[in-house]
C-alpha cells in the first residue's frame, strides 16, 4: 500500500513543482522585460532598438558614382561617413548594401537638411603647424596605411605616409623649420593627430609613431586617406521621420496587441476548455519570451516589424488549434484523456513543423531580399514562429500535464469534437475555381484602367516609382479644397510637372509626390508649407528610379524564390511531387486574389507589399499543409481508401475545418486589431493580411484537395494507360511462339 500511495503521490508532486518553477520562471522574465537586470537594466524591453521608422531621425543612401569602386575604398567613404554622423547622435550607424552603395541612419535627428547637405560635401584633410598655417592637403598624400616593426621584442605600431611631388618640396620645407614642433592634421576642423617632428623630411615619405595599438594606427590611416578619397556620392535614397509618428505608432500596436491577446485568451478558453485557458497563459509567456528574444539578438524594431510580432501573436495560436483539435478528436475516438493528449500531441506535430518551417523560408527569402523596414519585419516573424512552436509543443503540454495529474481529468474539460458530415468538396470545387477565376480576371481588367486614372497600373509607392514623398500631418481635417490648395503650392515651388496627393483614411495626413527633387528644392519645399499651413508633423522621402526599379524586380524574385523552396520542401516532405505543385498553384492564386485588391482599392505597392505577398504565402501554405498531412494520414486507412480517393479528399478536408475556421480567425481578429486601432502607415498593410487571410482559408479548403486530387487521377489514368500499352506490345511477342510450336 505504502508503495502505491508513494507512485500516486509523485505525479502531483511533480505537477505543482512543474507549476512552481513555470510561475518562478515566468516572473523572472517578465521583471527582467518590464525593470532589466544590474545597473544597465540588461534585457528591458526599454532597450530595445527602435528603427527610424518608431524613433523619428534621418536615413540616406548613396551610391558610388565611380565603376567598380574598391573594397578599401568603400570601408574608408564608410568610415568617413561615420565620423561625420557621430556629430548628430552616437547611436548613428553607416553600412554597406551591395558593391557600391553605403546608407547612413540616424536615430532621433530633428536637423534633416542640415544633415544632408553636411554629408554630402567631400571631407576636409589638412596638415597644419602651429601657428595655423597649411602644410599638406588630402590631394596631396598618394598613401597611408598602418603597419609594425619589433624592436628590441616590442612592437611598435606607426603609420607610413607617401606625398605627391608638390606634398613632398612642401613637407620638405616645413619640417625643416619646424623640428621639434608637431604638425597638426586636421580632418573637417578636428584634430586627429599631432606628431612631432623629429628631422626634416626630404623624401616624400614619413612615419607617424607611438600609436597605442593596431587598430588606432588604421583609424589614422583611414582617416588620412578618406581626406583624398577620389570617390563622389550620389543620394539615391533619402527618408527624414519625425519622432511624433513613431511614438503613436508605438502607442497604438501595443495597444493593439494587448487586446488581440485578451480576445484570443476569451476565445481559446471558450473554444477548447482547459487546454485554451492554459494556452492563453503560454500565450502571454510567449509575449515576454518575444521580447526578450528581440532584446538578446539586438533585433531592429520597426513598424512592419511590430505588426510581425502582432500577427506572429496570432500565429502562435495556430499549433495550440491543431493539438487541441486533435486532442477532442482521439477522446471521441473512444480514447481516455491522457492518451488522448499524448496522442494529439504527437498527430498534430508533423502539421505544425512542416507548416512553421514553410513559414520561415519566406521570413528567410524577406531577410535575403528585403531592405531596411522590411527586414525587421522578417527578424521578428522568424523569432515569433520559432517562439510560438516552443510555447506550444512544450509549455503547453507541460502545464496540460500538469492539470490532469492535479485531478482535471474528465473529459468534459477537455471538449469532444464534432463529428461533421462529409461534403463533398471535389464537387463543389468547380464552382469555387470558376469563382476564382472571376476575381483574378477583374484584377487585370482594372490595370488599363488605372493606367488612365492614376497613370499607373498599379498605386506605386515612392519605393516603386521613384520621386519624393512628403507626408504632412496638419492639426486640421483635410477637406477636397484643403488638399487642391497644397497640392498647388507643391506645384509652384517645384515649378510644375506632375504633382499626386493621397489622403490617409482614419488620419489628417497627406501624402503628396512629385518628381525627385534637389535637396535646395526639398528645403525650399519645407519651409513653405510649414510657412503656409499648420503642420504638426512633416516627414519627406526621396527615392530615384533606379532604386525604385531594383525594388520592383525584387518583389517578383521573392515572391518567385519562395514559391520554388515551398514547391520543393513540400514535394520532398510528402514524396509526391503533386502534392507540392498543388500547394504552389493555391499560392498562385492567393497572391493573384490580394493582387486583386492592389488592383482594385489601388492600394500602395511598395516595399510592404514584398513583406505582405510572402506574409501570405507562408501563412496559407500552412493552412494547406494540415490538410494535405491529414490526406497523407488516411490514405494509410485501408477501410477509408476502398472507398474512393475522392473520399479520402473529402474526408479530410472535413475533418480539418474546425481546425481552418478557427485557425483563421484568431489570425483575422489580431490583424483586424491591428487595422482598427494601428497608425495609417499600417492599416493597409493590415488590410491586404487580412484579404491574405481570408483567401488562404478558402483556398486551402476549397481549391487545394480537390486540386491534388484531380491531378492524382490524371496521373493514376497515365500510370494505367501506359501499362495497357506495354501489356498490348508484350501480347504479339507470345501469340508468334505459340503458332510456332503448332508448326512443330
Amino acid at each position: 500500500m505504502a508503495t502505491k500511495r508513494k507512485k500516486s503521490s509523485n505525479p502531483k508532486r511533480n505537477a505543482v513543482l512543474t507549476i512552481l518553477l513555470t510561475i518562478i520562471v515566468a516572473a523572472v522574465c517578465l521583471y527582467t522585460v518590464l525593470v532589466g537586470l544590474g545597473p544597465k537594466h540588461l534585457g528591458s524591453a526599454k532597450n530595445i532598438e527602435l528603427g527610424l521608422d518608431l524613433a523619428g531621425g534621418v536615413s540616406v543612401t548613396y551610391e558610388v558614382n565611380e565603376e567598380n569602386p574598391s573594397q578599401t575604398d568603400m570601408d574608408d567613404t564608410r568610415y568617413k561617413l561615420q565620423l561625420r554622423v557621430q556629430n548628430y547622435s552616437t547611436e548613428s550607424e553607416v553600412y554597406q548594401e551591395g558593391s557600391n552603395r553605403l546608407t547612413v541612419e540616424i536615430p532621433g535627428a530633428t536637423n534633416a537638411n542640415e544633415i544632408l547637405e553636411e554629408l554630402g560635401k567631400p571631407g576636409d584633410l589638412s596638415f597644419q603647424t602651429e601657428d595655423g598655417t597649411e602644410v599638406l592637403t588630402g590631394a596631396n598624400i598618394k598613401s597611408a596605411e598602418a603597419g609594425t616593426y619589433d624592436e628590441n621584442g616590442i612592437n611598435n605600431y606607426v603609420v607610413s605616409l607617401t606625398m605627391d611631388e608638390a606634398g613632398k618640396e612642401a613637407f620638405a620645407d616645413a619640417t625643416a623649420a619646424n623640428i621639434g614642433k608637431p604638425i597638426y592634421i586636421y580632418y573637417d576642423g578636428q584634430v586627429v593627430s599631432a606628431p612631432t617632428v623629429q628631422s626634416a623630411i626630404t623624401e616624400g615619405e614619413c612615419v607617424i609613431e607611438n600609436m597605442e595599438s593596431y587598430e588606432e594606427a588604421e583609424e589614422l590611416a583611414s582617416t588620412i586617406r578618406i581626406g583624398a578619397l577620389p570617390l563622389t556620392l550620389t543620394e539615391v535614397q533619402s527618408n527624414v521621420v519625425g519622432a511624433r509618428l513613431g511614438q503613436d505608432a508605438i502607442d497604438t500596436s501595443l495597444f493593439a496587441g494587448a487586446i488581440g491577446i485578451v480576445v484570443i485568451f476569451l476565445f481559446m478558453t471558450i473554444l477548447y476548455r482547459i487546454p485554451g485557458l492554459l494556452s492563453g497563459f503560454a500565450l502571454l509567456g510567449y509575449v515576454i519570451l518575444n521580447l526578450l528574444a528581440i532584446n538578446g539578438f539586438n533585433a531592429t524594431l520597426t513598424l512592419p516589424g511590430i505588426a510581425g510580432v502582432i500577427l506572429a501573436i496570432g500565429m502562435a495560436v495556430d499549433a495550440n488549434v491543431i493539438i487541441f483539435t486533435r486532442i477532442k478528436e482521439e477522446i471521441n475516438a473512444g480514447k481516455t484523456v491522457i492518451n488522448a493528449i499524448e496522442t494529439g500531441y504527437h498527430k498534430a506535430l508533423s502539421a505544425i513543423l512542416d507548416g512553421n518551417i514553410t513559414t520561415l523560408i519566406a521570413a528567410a527569402v524577406l531577410w535575403i531580399k528585403g531592405s531596411g523596414t522590411v527586414k525587421g519585419f522578417a527578424q521578428t516573424l522568424a523569432i515569433g514562429i520559432i517562439l510560438s512552436m516552443f510555447t506550444a509543443l512544450f509549455v503547453t503540454k507541460k502545464l496540460m500535464m500538469s492539470a490532469y495529474s492535479l485531478g482535471l481529468k474528465d473529459e468534459k474539460f477537455y471538449g469532444r469534437a464534432k463529428v461533421f458530415k462529409v461534403f463533398n468538396y471535389i464537387k463543389f470545387s468547380k464552382f469555387c475555381m470558376i469563382g476564382s477565376l472571376i476575381v483574378i480576371v477583374l484584377g487585370f481588367v482594372f490595370l488599363p484602367i488605372n493606367q488612365k486614372s492614376i497613370g499607373h497600373i498599379l498605386n506605386y509607392d515612392l519605393d516603386f516609382s521613384g520621386g519624393t514623398a512628403v507626408t504632412l500631418t496638419l492639426d486640421d481635417a483635410i477637406t477636397d479644397e484643403l488638399d487642391q490648395q497644397i497640392c498647388d503650392t507643391v506645384r509652384d515651388v517645384v515649378g510644375g510637372g506632375t504633382v499626386q496627393s493621397q489622403k490617409v483614411q482614419g488620419a489628417n495626413e497627406l501624402v503628396v509626390k512629385t518628381g525627385e527633387l534637389s535637396l535646395n528644392k526639398r528645403e525650399e519645399l519645407e519651409t513653405t508649407l510649414k510657412d503656409s499651413y499648420a503642420i504638426s508633423d512633416y516627414q519627406v522621402q526621396q527615392i530615384t528610379g533606379s532604386i525604385s526599379s531594383e525594388m520592383r524586380q525584387d518583389a517578383v524574385v521573392a515572391v518567385a524564390i519562395s514559391a520554388v523552396c515551398m514547391l520543393i520542401y513540400v514535394a520532398f516532405r510528402f514524396r509526391d511531387v503533386k502534392f507540392g505543385v498543388s500547394a504552389v498553384l493555391a499560392l498562385l492564386h492567393d497572391v493573384l486574389c490580394v493582387f486583386t485588391v492592389y488592383s482594385v482599392a489601388k492600394l500602395s505597392v511598395g516595399s510592404t507589399f514584398i513583406a505582405c505577398m510572402l506574409t501570405i504565402l507562408g501563412y496559407s501554405i500552412t493552412a494547406t499543409i494540415v490538410i494535405f498531412d491529414r490526406i497523407r494520414e488516411n490514405l494509410r486507412d485501408n477501410t477509408l481508401r476502398k472507398q474512393g480517393i475522392d473520399v479520402v479528399v473529402n474526408t479530410s478536408i472535413s475533418q480539418t475545418l474546425t481546425r481552418s475556421i478557427n485557425t483563421s480567425l484568431t489570425t483575422f481578429i489580431t490583424i483586424t486589431i491591428l487595422y482598427i486601432v494601428g497608425v495609417a502607415a499600417i492599416k493597409e498593410f493590415s488590410l491586404t493580411l487580412m484579404c491574405g487571410v481570408v483567401f488562404g482559408a478558402y483556398s486551402s479548403v476549397c481549391i487545394t484537395g480537390p486540386l491534388w486530387y484531380r491531378m492524382k487521377m490524371l496521373s493514376d489514368k497515365r500510370k494505367a494507360k501506359a501499362k495497357k500499352a506495354e501489356e498490348k506490345a508484350e501480347t504479339p511477342v507470345k501469340t508468334s511462339s505459340k503458332k510456332k510450336k503448332r508448326k512443330k
